[in-house]
């Protein structure tokens, strides 16, 4: 605990004398912010003061700003940053009111590593400046034996997003990166490192999207009896390998499986007239609905469609929209 000494001899009153030390002790970070102070009988043991004068300098420092009292816990030193952030206005703060600590933070820890605030400035406004230009273009990349997991992105990121998307097979992704000052790169984690390789060396950014976890469909497919017909159907075949192999280790020889990429009527035909319950995604699911009322005069019960949701779970769709500026 930090020891305060009154002089009884001094021509400074008493009340002063203490008033002035806590205020250094304060200043200079014996007491940090938010730190309690010793209790107006701690004091009047250490000094020899009335506790009715460290009371009265408690108040001064209360009304100074400097502390606050708190009923029944005591005095705390206040923290004067946010108070600090008072001086900036902005609509912004009203909307992210932590968003100038967490600013003021980041600058204080570049002027920590030596940088001046004029180089600080510079390294901001080159870095919002960079995913501005990024954000201009936006392009979705998937290799060419999988496109269609690529197309199932770029159809689900252009209408959540409401932005024009480019769909690049890996293999071509360098050239067209060649003949490009900046862009946002979006991939589904399975292709991230690939797609990472080549962006490196240009100046892009790659962002990895996370896809739906279908739960609900396990749940489903965990629950049909024995012997069902399932079909899977998706504009992705990486998507329908994918599942197969899922509902194989659910299930094992219990359920017969038919897979289908969109494209392929000979098998989505043959799925329709075939199995009892049909799990399409989103991009699929119009063709399967047509095929299954083309086929209805040919069956004697219809398969039950299962939809999926988005490919693009919502988080992933979130964190793109505040990349990208949209939010």
């Amino acid at each position: 605990m930090v020891q305060f000494h009154i002089q009884s001899d001094s021509d400074i009153p008493a009340s002063t004398q203490l008033y002035n030390q806590i205020l250094f002790a304060i200043a200079s970070r014996q007491y940090p912010p938010g730190q309690r102070l010793p209790s107006t009988r701690q004091l009047a043991m250490q000094t020899g003061l009335h506790r009715n004068t460290i009371s009265k300098v408690y108040r001064q420092l209360e009304e100074a700003g400097v502390v606050d009292a708190q009923a029944g816990s005591g005095i705390y030193v206040r923290d004067q940053t946010n108070e600090g952030n008072a001086k900036v206005k902005s609509p912004i703060l009203d909307q992210h009111p932590e968003a100038y600590t967490l600013v003021q933070s980041s600058l204080d820890e570049l002027l920590k590593q030596g940088c001046s605030l004029s180089q600080a400035r510079e390294l901001f406004l080159a870095e919002i400046d960079w995913r501005l230009r990024c954000s201009a273009q936006v392009l979705v990349t998937a290799p060419n034996h999988d496109i269609g997991a690529g197309e199932v992105i770029m159809r689900e990121l252009e209408r959540a997003l409401n932005i024009p998307v480019q769909l690049v097979p890996l293999e071509e992704l360098a050239q067209v990166l060649d003949q490009t000052r900046s862009g946002t790169v979006v991939t589904s984690r399975y292709f991230i490192a690939q797609a990472e390789a080549i962006a490196a060396p240009k100046s892009v950014r790659v962002i990895p999207i996370d896809i739906y976890d279908f739960d609900a469909e396990i749940k489903l497919i965990r629950k049909l009896a024995k012997g069902t017909c399932v079909g899977l159907v998706s504009l992705s075949s990486g998507t329908v390998g994918v599942a197969e192999v899922i509902v194989h280790s659910l299930r094992g020889d219990e359920l017969l499986v038919m897979t289908c990429q969109l494209g392929d009527s000979y098998k989505l035909n043959a799925i329709v007239r075939s199995a009892h319950t049909i799990i399409s995604d989103q991009a699929s699911c119009a063709a399967v609905k047509a095929a299954i009322s083309a086929a209805r005069n040919d069956i004697i019960r219809p398969p039950q469609l299962v939809c999926c949701e988005n490919f693009i779970i919502t988080k992933s769709i979130n964190l793109l929209k505040r990349e990208l500026g949209l939010e």
